[in-house]
This record gives C-alpha cells, sequence and structure tokens, in this order.
C-alpha cells in the first residue's frame, strides 16, 4: 500500500504509529526517573488534560509527520524528548499507542500557521517544523529529537502532546520544564540568549495554574551527545503491558480480524506475528521504517478462518534488526481491514 494510506491507518482512523531507533529497547536509565504519583486506588495518577492549541494540527491528515527527528532547518539546540506511557491501573507501559507533540521554535512561532511573538506577525502556514508522530514500543516509550521550545508573551516553555490508544484519543497535555534549568539553558545558548529569562514559572503560566508535577519533565545537558535531554512519564486510562483497555473499539478491523503482539518482543533477528481470521482471506504483513518507508512485505493467499502465525526473519527480509511497525491487511469478500502494530528491537 502507499506511505499515505499506511499513515492514514496509523492515524485518528487507525491504530498508530512509531518509535525511535533499534538501540532503545533496553530500558534506559529508568531507575533515575521518580516513579509516577499514586493514583487515589493505588494506580498512576493520571496526566491532566489540557487545551490542544491554540496551535493545534491534525497531524495524521500528513505522513511526512510520521518521524523522530522534527528539527528541520530550525535554530536552537538539539533537544531530545523522551516519554513513557503507563496505565493507570497498574503502571506498566502502555505499547502500540500513537503519540503526537508539537511546539513552538525558539522565537515563540508555530509551523503551520500566522502568529504574533517576539518579531510580530509572521506566516508559516505551509511549514511543518517542530511537529510528529510516533508510536511506543515494548517499553511504551516514544522519542523526538526537536529543537528546545522558546517562550512567547503569555506562555511558559512547553510541548504540546496527544495520546491515542487503539485509535480512541486518551488524553490532549502538554509539559513544562524545572525553572532553573530551563533558565539556564535560555540564558547561555545561543539564540535563546536573544530573549533571555523566561518571564513566567510552570505556576504562573495559566495553563498549569492548576498544578504540573505529572506535566515538568526532566531536563539535563548531555555532554556525549551535545544535546538536552527531557523525560516525562505520562500515565493514561487503562492497564499497561497487556494493552487490552480499548480493544473492542478498533473499526478498522471491521470484524473481520484480530492482530496480536509479535513475539518474542524485543526481538532479535525473528519474530512472529500471530492473528487470527473471521473469513477465508488473502493477507500482506507490511513494515514499515521510523520514516515510514515500507522496507519489506510478506503474502499469504486463501488461509482459512482461525488462528495464524507469520515468522518474520530480517535475514530472509533482507532488512536490518530495527524497530518496525507491522501493518496487516485482509482481503476477503467483505472488503479490505487493516491494523497495525510496534515490533521492537533488542539491544
Amino acid at each position: 500500500m502507499e506511505r499515505k494510506d499506511f499513515l492514514k491507518l496509523a492515524g485518528v482512523a487507525g491504530i498508530a504509529t512509531m518509535l525511535p531507533g533499534a538501540g532503545h529497547a533496553e530500558d534506559h536509565d529508568h531507575e533515575d526517573h521518580p516513579a509516577p504519583a499514586a493514583g487515589s486506588e493505588g494506580g498512576c495518577a493520571l496526566v491532566p488534560s489540557e487545551t490542544a492549541g491554540p496551535y493545534p494540527l491534525d497531524l495524521s491528515g500528513n505522513n511526512t509527520y510520521f518521524r523522530t527527528d522534527i528539527r528541520e532547518e530550525q535554530a536552537g539546540v538539539d533537544h531530545r524528548v523522551r516519554l513513557r506511557i503507563l496505565g493507570n491501573a497498574n503502571c506498566l507501559p502502555m505499547v502500540n499507542c500513537r503519540v503526537d507533540i508539537w511546539h513552538c521554535n525558539v522565537g515563540g512561532y508555530y509551523s503551520g500557521y500566522t502568529t504574533s511573538a517576539h518579531e510580530g506577525s509572521q506566516n508559516h502556514v505551509s511549514e511543518r517544523f517542530l511537529r510528529g508522530i510516533q508510536m511506543t514500543d515494548a517499553n511504551g516509550e516514544v522519542e523526538f529529537l526537536t529543537k528546545f521550545p522558546g517562550w512567547y508573551p503569555g506562555r511558559t516553555c512547553h510541548i504540546h502532546f496527544q495520546v491515542y490508544l487503539n485509535s480512541m484519543l486518551q488524553v490532549t497535555s502538554q509539559l513544562c520544564y524545572p525553572t532553573a534549568a530551563k533558565n539556564a539553558l535560555l540564558t547561555s545558548e545561543e539564540p535563546y540568549t536573544t530573549w533571555g529569562t523566561d518571564p513566567l514559572t510552570p505556576a504562573q503560566d495559566g495553563i498549569f495554574s492548576n498544578g504540573y508535577a505529572l506535566q515538568e519533565a526532566t531536563l539535563a545537558y548531555n555532554e556525549a551527545t551535545g544535546e538536552y535531554d527531557s523525560f516525562l512519564e505520562v500515565a493514561i486510562q487503562g492497564e499497561g503491558e497487556v494493552n487490552t483497555g480499548l480493544l473492542a473499539l478498533e473499526p478498522e478491523t471491521g470484524g473481520q480480524f484480530k492482530l496480536g503482539q509479535n513475539f518474542p518482543n524485543p526481538y532479535v533477528g525473528a519474530t512472529v506475528v500471530p492473528f487470527s481470521l473471521k473469513n477465508t482471506s488473502d493477507i500482506t504483513i507490511e513494515l514499515f521504517d521510523m520514516n515510514g518507508r515500507k522496507v519489506a512485505a510478506v503474502e499469504r493467499k486463501n488461509l482459512a478462518p482461525g488462528d495464524h502465525q507469520v515468522r518474520l526473519d530480517t535475514v530472509e527480509l533482507d532488512v536490518p534488526t530495527a524497530n518496525y511497525v507491522y501493518q496487516l491487511s485482509v482481503i476477503n469478500a467483505h472488503g479490505t481491514h487493516r491494523q497495525c502494530k510496534m515490533m521492537t528491537a533488542a539491544s
């Protein structure tokens, strides 16, 4: 299928998108991050919902947003943002969630709009910088390489994000940064020094004034990479790891099949994709890399109703062991239906 059709499947009308590089499957320094706040019933507290705007776009409508590197030609310091999505019921990772992020550039301007910030009004309607989509891996994580956002009058430095589970929007929220670390960056790194210290703390920002403990990401300079790293754990409604909270709400399958998680996952070299068919069907399993490019496909004809498994071997498919989205297309007398999930490479 065409890449644009894949992204539609991976968007609001389908299941989701993907994740960082293959070396990201391990649990990177998770012990350094505080445990998410406990909820009233012993799980994790849900991340607060916030306004999506004023500058959201339907990212699923454009396949070019499916990417890990969203910097384009924007000025500023490189900023690696990692989000881990958890189920609030048990604080375990939520796999195969689609995560959208977007934010302003160093001058306070958003792509996709004409906006006013530090240098007056600017038209960026035809641009797409600092916007992207990924899908959570076996650790419930996504990662984006971007530029650190600037501030603009009325708002502290922030990043917008949305999380979808099985096609359903679970939360629209925003993250912010520790005041001291943020201002140290803004007053020492060009071109942020042009506007300097952020005049607002999160507590003074109207969006975060009702509390931001669950939305404050870490911020630290990484000497090894020359980037600034941020991390935030985000709890959404449901149970993590199993990821069954909304499996009944998957209209893209048309009731014709159920697609399982590949196993083992994470994998090395080879993995198996399980699925079940309601009716006799032809099927195709396609692999897409982290930039939405189709790299391999496996077909099976005239499969009977019932349970099936297809083994994917990266050597036989002539592709590297890496993170991929695998998409199952089922074709029968009832039409064509598709769904996709993430397969994670072991480090």
